[in-house]
């Protein structure tokens, strides 16, 4: 089981997309795949229709209750693929982590028990933040996939972002890798965006995806519909290009 925590603190980056539409294509290959939502939004989990009634138990009550990961699995219309719902109590979950021992190690402990669920993947779509949940997301995951908006403030925001994957591997977590980096919101006619993709391969082309992912307009009606993009409209280049990073996804972590 492959543990991978899609982490970037700035938000509207296409970070829950890229969770919901990978996960979705992935899964698509015949793999068992499990997403938890980490976000107290729920974006994740509105973008199954999952209604909020039916998000109990969620991970909340896992992490905060000990109500057991497996009771919390709920089985989407995509074969192989399951969620794990959030809701907005997640919001407070930081504080209410903030007094138990082992904090930081909370949501590693529940993964163990889902060792023998014949998951291959599972995916982590942590708050825009790097609060205790993405710390315990962080401690959990073997890899981080960083959804990168082809702008420059996501760009300065990654030297952050790094610093702190790099904190938690010392102190935390000395297995944690980079598994990848994603552009999004990709606009090759935008200079910027090529100053971006050039900066970005110039110090990570051992880990940035071949594959961009392009704004597309199907992809933000998507969730509204309760579907994943790829689901929605498998015809739309949002769509043919999360399927395309599933393939080099499966054929760089399969093995």
């Amino acid at each position: 089981m492959k543990i991978f925590a899609l982490v970037n603190q700035k938000g509207g980056v296409g970070k829950t997309t890229t969770a919901v539409n990978l996960a979705t294509a992935v899964a698509a290959t015949g793999k068992k795949t499990l997403l938890i939502d980490l976000d107290s939004q729920g974006n994740a989990t509105t973008a199954f229709g999952i209604a909020p009634e039916n998000r109990n138990p969620n991970i909340y009550d896992c992490i905060i209750d000990d109500v057991p990961l497996n009771k919390a699995l709920i089985k989407t219309e995509i074969p192989g693929l399951f969620v794990v719902p959030a809701t907005v109590d997640l919001s407070a979950c930081d504080m209410q982590m903030a007094a138990k021992i082992g904090r930081e190690f909370i949501l590693r402990k529940k993964l163990e028990e889902l060792r023998n669920s014949n998951f291959d993947f599972v995916f982590i779509d942590c708050p825009p933040s790097l609060g205790l949940l993405t710390i315990n997301a962080l401690s959990a995951a073997q890899y981080t996939l960083i959804p990168l908006q082809c702008e420059f403030y996501s760009l300065e925001g990654l030297s952050y972002l790094l610093n702190t994957i790099q904190v938690v591997k010392e102190n935390l977590n000395d297995k944690l890798k980079i598994g990848g980096l994603v552009l999004t919101m990709y606009d090759k006619r935008n200079k910027l965006t090529n100053d971006v993709e050039a900066e970005v391969r110039q110090h990570f082309s051992d880990t940035l995806f071949e594959t961009y992912i392009p704004r597309n307009v199907k992809l933000s009606e998507a969730p509204s519909h309760g579907k994943p993009g790829i689901i929605y409209d498998h015809r739309s280049s949002g769509a043919k290009a999360y399927m395309l990073l599933a393939r080099e996804f499966v054929n760089r972590f399969a093995n």
